[in-house]
């Protein structure tokens, strides 16, 4: 069994063909890049780069919103999802990153509320997903 402490959460919101993701930040990550795939075929779906927003430089994000990112491509969505996305970001001037994979059925099934993004865990709002770092504490 893993330790919880190591397991992070990301989130994710389907409202009917927009979806949105929360990935954790730090107050000092800027969102680089973001790369969606198949994750049963490891096919690339969408990747973009270079967020335009403060919220997508913070981890929050919508998919497939070409406007929102300085390049992205392909700018529309596959009219059928994977049953499987598997959605990572890696942060500007760094190789480092975070990621999941998403079920899409168990979240278009899930009643999120307003402002918060489906986890393995539950629902979660954004500050809630970043709170999950440690790297803004005064330990």
């Amino acid at each position: 069994m893993s330790d919880p402490t190591t397991v992070i959460l990301t989130g994710i919101r389907i409202d009917d063909s927009r979806i949105s993701v929360k990935m954790p930040t730090c107050q000092t990550d800027t969102v680089g890049t973001v790369e969606v795939y198949n994750s049963d075929s490891a096919k690339l779906l969408w990747r973009a780069s270079g967020p335009k927003t403060s919220a997508g430089k913070r981890g929050s994000v919508t998919l497939w919103k070409a406007a929102d990112f300085h390049k992205a491509s392909p700018t529309t969505q596959p009219t059928t999802l994977p049953t499987n996305l598997d959605v990572s970001v890696t942060f500007a001037g760094v190789e480092d990153g975070t990621g999941d994979v998403f079920n899409v059925p168990r979240v278009k099934a899930a009643r999120i509320p307003d402002g918060q993004y489906w986890t393995r865990d539950g629902a979660r709002s954004a500050t809630q997903i970043d709170a999950q770092l440690k790297c803004n504490s005064d330990e």
